[in-house]
C-alpha cells in the first residue's frame, strides 16, 4: 500500500516505505490481516458476559438467549467501555493522588511541591481553610480529601461541585446522574451489566452518564491539579516534534505512556554530570530525552521537552535504529513493541505493575526510590548506546511549536498578569470576531489516514474564526503540521482569529495538555460560563468538540463526558452502537433533551467540522448574538439605568 494512504505525515511515510521494504509489520499491516472486522463488534450487538453465549443479534435470532433486546446489549457494552476508560484515567489520578500523599508525608521525598498558588487555589476548591497555615498542613488536608474522592461512600464529588457551572449541577441533579465518588460508579456498571440485572438501555446509558462525568470533573481532574501542584503548573514553551528530534549522534531514550511520576524525574537527572561523562565515556555527544503519546504531552507542558510522535508513531521510532532505549508506564502501549525491539538493539522498560509486556524488561518503579530508579534507567540506555546494529534512520522531519496553555495562564495571555481575564474572550465571542471554540482532542486509529482527520478538522476551524483547544494525540499532530506556531495564524485562520492570535501572541491552536488534560477544557468552559455574556450553562456556549481518530475506551468516557457537560461531540468511527436503532437515535438526537449535548459521527473530517460550524452558530442564534445590533448614543439617563 502506498504510505500516503496511511499516513498524512512525512517522517511517519518515509519509516512505513522503509518497513515495508524490510518486510516489518506494523499497526497497518496487523489491521488489513484483520479484514474483514467481525459485523456483530462494530455493530455492539455481540454479547459475551455470560457462559450460555456469545450472543449475536440478527433477524434471525433478535434476542439473546437470556432474552437481551440489541438495545440492551448495546447499551450494556457502551457503559463497559466508559468503565474502562474512566477507569483509566481514573487510576492516573489515584497514583498520582499517592505520589502527592507521599510527597506530604515524607521529609526525604525525592517528590516535592512546586506550585503553591496552585496549591491554594485548590484547596479552597475543595473547601480547605488556607489562611494561617504551613502549605505543608494545606497540602496533608487535600491529600485526604482528594483519595475520598475515589472512595467516597455518602454524598457526591466535591469536585463536580466546585468547579462544575451551578446550572449544569442542576441538569445532573434532575436527571440522577451527580457521581457520588469515582470508583462507586464504575463498580456500578460493571454490576448493572452483569448477567440479569439491567436491561434498560436509557438506565444503562443515564450511569454511563454518571460514570464518565465522575471520570472528567473526578478522576481526570484531580490528575491534572494535583500534576500541576507537583511538577509545576505549565507555562508556555517552545517544543519540537515528530521524529527529526531523535539524535544519531545521542542516547536516546524516549518516555512513553501517561502517567508523568517517573518520567519528570527522569528528565530531571538526565543532565547530571556524572551520566552525561558516561554517556561521553561510551562515545555518544549526550543525553537526549523525547516523549511519545500523552507522556510526551506531560514533558514538554513543563520542560518543553521534544514530541517524537503519537500513537501510530511508536513503532516507527524503534525502527529509525537510534532509539537506545524505551521506558514506557501505561496506556496506548503496543504490545507488538517487545518483538520490534528485539528485531534491533533498543531496550524495552516497562516500569509499572500494571502493565508488563512480553520481550521487554521489568522494573518496578517505587515512588520512594525515584531518582535511584530514573538513574538506573538512564545508564542502562547509556550502556547500550554502543550496541546499535542497524543502520540509522532518521528522517529529516521535525516542526517547532508552543504548548503550555492552561485554564489559569489563559486568563493572563488574554487580560495581562495584574487584570487577567476571560473577558477578552467572552467580548470576541459576542462581537463575532471568533466565532466559537472547539475541543479537537483523541487518538489515532489505522483505519483513518494517520493525522489526515486531526489536521484537516483543525484547519477547517480555524479558517472559520473557532479557536481551536487540543491535547493528546491530536496535539501532537497539530504540532507536527505547523498548526501550533504563532505565525500559523496568519496562515490559515480567518480575519477574527488570525487578528486576536496576532495581538495577544498565541498560535490559533493551543495545547493545553495530555488526553487526561481534557478535564482543563471543562474547566476554561466553566470559566467562560463565570465570567457571563454566554448564557448560564456550557450547553449555552457556542462550542464543539471532536475525536477525529480515535480508539480507545478513555475517547468513549472522554466523549461522554463532554456530552454530559452540555457539549455537541463528533467522532468519526462511530460508537459501536448501531445495530440498535434505539439506542443510536437516543445518543445522536434524544440525549440532548435531557443532558444538553449529544454524539454525531461523521468520518470525513470537512463534513463534520461543517457540522461542528453549524451548531455553533446554532448556539450562536440562540444567544441572540448572531443579530445585528442598533448602535444607540446613550444620554446621561441611559447611563444611570445601566446596572454592572
Amino acid at each position: 500500500m502506498d504510505p500516503k494512504e496511511r499516513s498524512s505525515d512525512k517522517a511517519a511515510q518515509e519509516v512505513i516505505q522503509l518497513m515495508a521494504d524490510e518486510g516489518i509489520e506494523n499497526a497497518w499491516d496487523r489491521l488489513d490481516a484483520q479484514k474483514p472486522q467481525c459485523g456483530f463488534g462494530k455493530q455492539g450487538v455481540c454479547c459475551r458476559i455470560c457462559a450460555m453465549g456469545p450472543c449475536r443479534i440478527s433477524k434471525k435470532a433478535p434476542l439473546g438467549i437470556c432474552g437481551a433486546t440489541a438495545d440492551t446489549i448495546a447499551a450494556r457494552n457502551l457503559v463497559r467501555m466508559i468503565a474502562g476508560g474512566a477507569a483509566a484515567h481514573s487510576d492516573h489520578g489515584r497514583d498520582i493522588a499517592h505520589t502527592f500523599k507521599m510527597a506530604v508525608d515524607s521529609d526525604s521525598s525525592d517528590y516535592m511541591i512546586k506550585d503553591e498558588r496552585k496549591l491554594s487555589e485548590v484547596a479552597a476548591k475543595y473547601g480547605i481553610e488556607t489562611k494561617g497555615k504551613q502549605m505543608k498542613q494545606i497540602a496533608a488536608e487535600l491529600s485526604d480529601v482528594v483519595l475520598g474522592e475515589f472512595g467516597r461512600q455518602s454524598g457526591t464529588l466535591v469536585s463536580a461541585a466546585s468547579y462544575a457551572p451551578p446550572a449544569r449541577q442542576k441538569v445532573w441533579k434532575q436527571l440522577g446522574v451527580t457521581p457520588r465518588s469515582i470508583d462507586r460508579e464504575i463498580v456500578e456498571i460493571m454490576h448493572r451489566t452483569h448477567i440479569g440485572v439491567d436491561s434498560d438501555y436509557k438506565n444503562l446509558v443515564k450511569q454511563g452518564l454518571r460514570a464518565c462525568l465522575s471520570d472528567g470533573w473526578g478522576g481526570s481532574l484531580i490528575a491534572t491539579e494535583l500534576s500541576d501542584i507537583l511538577f509545576g503548573s505549565p507555562q508556555p514553551v517552545r517544543f519540537g516534534s515528530n521524529l527529526g528530534v531523535l539524535d544519531a549522534e545521542q542516547v536516546n531514550i524516549i518516555v512513553h505512556g501517561h502517567e508523568p511520576t517517573l518520567s519528570d524525574v527522569i528528565v530531571a537527572v538526565s543532565q547530571e554530570d556524572e551520566l552525561v561523562k558516561l554517556a561521553k565515556e561510551k562515545g555518544a555527544a549526550g543525553i537526549n530525552i523525547a516523549g511519545m503519546c500523552c507522556t510526551a504531552n506531560e514533558m514538554l507542558m513543563r520542560h518543553g521537552i521534544p514530541v517524537a510522535g503519537n500513537f501510530l508513531q511508536q513503532e516507527l521510532a524503534v525502527m529509525t535504529g537510534v532509539v537506545d532505549l524505551m521506558a514506557v508506564d501505561v496506556q496506548c502501549i503496543m504490545p507488538a513493541l517487545g518483538s520490534l525491539s528485539g528485531c534491533f538493539h533498543t531496550k524495552l522498560i516497562t516500569t509499572s505493575p500494571k502493565c508488563k509486556i512480553a520481550g521487554a524488561e521489568h522494573i518496578e518503579f517505587e515512588e520512594d526510590r525515584a531518582v535511584e530508579i530514573a538513574r538506573g534507567i538512564i545508564r542502562l540506555a547509556i550502556e547500550n548506546f554502543p550496541k546499535r546494529k542497524s543502520k540509522i534512520k532518521i528522517p529529516k522531519v521535525t516542526e517547532e511549536g508552543i504548548a503550555g496553555f492552561t485554564t489559569e495562564n489563559t486568563f493572563y495571555h488574554l487580560g495581562g498578569r495584574f487584570r487577567g481575564s476571560y473577558r477578552p474572550l467572552n467580548d470576541a465571542i459576542i462581537c463575532g470576531r471568533l466565532r466559537g471554540a472547539a475541543g479537537v482532542v483523541g487518538c489515532n486509529n489505522p483505519k483513518q489516514v494517520h493525522d489526515y482527520g486531526h489536521v484537516t478538522m483543525i484547519k477547517e476551524l480555524i479558517k472559520n474564526d473557532v479557536l481551536v483547544l487540543s491535547t493528546g494525540c491530536s496535539a501532537i499532530a497539530a504540532a507536527k503540521a505547523g498548526l501550533m506556531r504563532p505565525d500559523a495564524a496568519a496562515k490559515y485562520c480567518g480575519k477574527g482569529l488570525a487578528e486576536i492570535c496576532e495581538t495577544i501572541g498565541i498560535p490559533p491552536v493551543l495545547h493545553v495538555g495530555s488526553c487526561v488534560d481534557n478535564s482543563r477544557i471543562l474547566t476554561i468552559l466553566a470559566n467562560v460560563v463565570a465570567e457571563g455574556g454566554l448564557g448560564d450553562d456550557i450547553s449555552d456556549l457556542p462550542v464543539a468538540g471532536a475525536a477525529p481518530e480515535w480508539m480507545s475506551e478513555k475517547a468513549v468516557s472522554i466523549g461522554m463526558y463532554f456530552v454530559a457537560s452540555g457539549v455537541y461531540t463528533v467522532i468519526a468511527e462511530p460508537l459501536p452502537v448501531l445495530g440498535s436503532p434505539n439506542l443510536t437515535r437516543y445518543l445522536t438526537d434524544e440525549i440532548e433533551k435531557d443532558i444538553g449535548g449529544k454524539w454525531a459521527f461523521e468520518s470525513d473530517p470537512v463534513k463534520a467540522a461543517k457540522m461542528m460550524l453549524e451548531h455553533i452558530e446554532s448556539k450562536r442564534d440562540a444567544l441572540g448574538i448572531n443579530e445585528e445590533k442598533e448602535r444607540k448614543l446613550y444620554d446621561m439617563e441611559d447611563r444611570r439605568a445601566l446596572t454592572f
